[in-house]
């Protein structure tokens, strides 16, 4: 699999799955460096497709 931008969630799942697959893959080496990578561009996936919004006042008080 070569690495690229993810543009569709078939792409994400696509990528997710390969990220399962590298789960155990040491640093360093090129399926370690490859998981590396793919989880770069997942999280630059989901900041822009499911971006997380900070909680208002009441519901951070709430936590707090």
């Amino acid at each position: 699999m070569i690495p690229k931008v993810i543009e569709t969630d078939r792409d994400y799942e696509k990528v997710l799955a390969r990220i399962n697959i590298l789960m155990d893959a040491d640093p360093g080496t090129p399926e370690g460096d490859e998981l590396e990578l793919l989880v770069t561009l997942v999280e630059m996936y989901e900041k822009i497709e499911e971006p997380i919004d900070p909680p208002g006042s009441v519901e951070a008080l709430k936590f707090r």
